[in-house]
């Protein structure tokens, strides 16, 4: 249960991040972005609706249109996203109307951009669904076996498509610039906090350099056998996951009992297993 609490309030301040973005800094300024947002703006420009109507329409529509199809836990998952989202629209466009926001375009571009990537990388990593528009390529995947992201990026290039035929052409330019900044900013958000190094060492002194590191760095270590490409000799490779900042240590011992080790050092977008995402077993 207080997983479920934690779930949900994480969703719901992810959803209002969002929200605050697109009142500050998209609607006033006139720009363009993807997704459902971008086709509640794309009716309210030309039409007159108010945004948060139409985004209210669309989550709704599309909501049960993956229940019926996808079923119950997948409407579950999407469930909060569906109908919070309007409604922390609309208290953010109240916000917006008693504070208002910048004009600097620039600014609304870099900062809408950056909110945006980082609220839908809050509620991604919570494993729930921002609903809207990510509901038909999740339906098409099911029935035709298209591939989920490809038509996500098909459906947002649509939508940014429709918008630029009856925008100005800097507020398109802009407005891709901004859809290019929270994809980023969206990409380091789902990493952010899991990323590690990846150490490789070669050397005659494996097994020292093995005992090493698993006391005074306390990280696991695991030994692969290889083959040198020159004189075709068999050799122990080291392999152990540190974090960044034990990286520099872990260098320097290795150095310390081997001057002369081949170190190879990679990173790796995320680690699970004991020592990370589970306790640590000593025996």
């Amino acid at each position: 249960m207080k997983q479920i609490i934690k779930t949900a309030l994480i969703v719901i301040l992810g959803n209002f991040a969002y929200a605050l973005a697109v009142a500050f800094f998209i609607e006033p300024s006139g720009l363009i972005t993807g997704g459902g947002t971008g086709l509640a703006l794309f009716f309210h420009r030309m039409f007159g609706f108010k945004t948060v109507h139409v985004t209210f329409v669309i989550n709704t529509v599309l909501f049960f249109v993956g229940w019926r199809i996808m079923g119950r836990r997948f409407a579950a998952n999407t469930l909060l996203s569906t109908f919070c989202f309007p409604v922390e629209l609309h208290i953010a466009e109240l916000l917006a109307v008693r504070f208002p926001p910048t004009d600097d375009i620039v600014l609304c571009t870099v900062f809408g951009g950056i909110i945006i990537g980082a609220s839908l990388g809050i509620v991604i990593r919570t494993g729930a669904s921002t609903g809207g528009m990510d509901i038909p390529p999740i339906v098409l995947n099911k029935f035709f076996g298209t591939p989920i992201s490809g038509m996500m990026w098909a459906f947002d290039i649509c939508i940014l498509v429709l918008q630029a035929l009856f925008a100005k052409q800097n507020l398109v330019l802009y407005g891709i610039l901004m859809v290019i900044i929270y994809t980023n900013v969206l990409d380091r958000m789902l990493i952010l906090g899991k990323a590690k190094t990846q150490i490789k060492v070669v050397s005659k002194k494996s097994e020292e350099i093995r005992r090493a590191i698993l006391q005074d760095i306390d990280r696991g270590v695991t030994v692969m056998y290889g083959r040198t490409g020159y004189l075709g000799k068999d050799t122990e490779i080291n392999l152990s996951i540190v974090s960044t900042r034990e990286l520099a240590k872990t260098e320097k011992l290795v150095h310390e009992i081997d001057p002369e080790a081949f170190i190879i050092v990679s990173r790796v977008s995320e680690v699970k297993g004991r020592g990370f995402t589970e306790q640590k077993k000593y025996l």
